[in-house]
């Protein structure tokens, strides 16, 4: 039987990373099920900004789109900064655009689930930013989504997590992504 691969992309630049726990905890969740799971903290990527300008390939780029292309899932945990997902990810999200040269193109037949946490109550605003790159980048979003607001009540710094149902809509998360990524490639339960 083929292995579900699953690769995580998130975190923020800040020193204790609440999105970045919150998607550690998801992809867990996927393991559990028996997932294959990557993770790529943006704040270990060496991604210049992305620019158009230029003909230089990272190899942080190379890695991240050659993981994606090879997954059937995806989870995305970005924090809320000022009513969207923060510049730090989006950099990352934009490198996504090397996956228009690949077969097939940007995230076609993929599932992702999305996380957001915010220090206030928006933290859903962030959610709906990275449902319009997916779709732009063809692939399908899980309607199962975690927003965590007030995220700093609920994540410690070193990332345990204070709300027990907050950890099992993470946990549940990852095994939903696992299980649509399963149906949707085809692969035997």
């Amino acid at each position: 039987m083929e292995n579900i691969k699953i690769v995580g992309i998130g975190g923020s630049l800040a020193t204790h990373s609440g999105s970045l726990h919150a998607l550690q905890t998801a992809l867990h969740g996927a393991k559990l099920q028996g997932a294959e799971v990557k993770l790529f903290d943006i704040k270990e990527l060496n991604l210049p900004f992305y620019d158009l300008r230029s003909n230089v390939v990272p190899s942080d780029a190379k890695l991240l789109c050659n993981s994606i292309a090879e997954a059937q899932g995806l989870i995305w945990s970005a924090p809320l900064y000022h009513g969207t997902i923060s510049g730090a990810f989006k950099n990352v999200l934009d490198w996504l655009e090397l996956l228009e040269e690949y077969t097939p193109k940007y995230l076609t037949g993929k599932v992702v689930g999305l996380i957001s946490t915010a220090g206030g109550a928006q933290a859903l605003q962030a959610i709906n930013t990275m449902e319009y790159v997916v779709r732009a980048l063809r692939g399908f979003t899980l309607p199962m989504v975690v927003p965590i607001p007030r995220a700093w009540q609920v994540i410690d710094k070193d990332g345990t997590m204070k709300d027990a149902n907050v950890e099992k809509q993470l946990l549940n998360l990852g095994k939903e992504v696992f299980n649509t990524a399963r149906q949707l490639s085809g692969v035997p339960v």
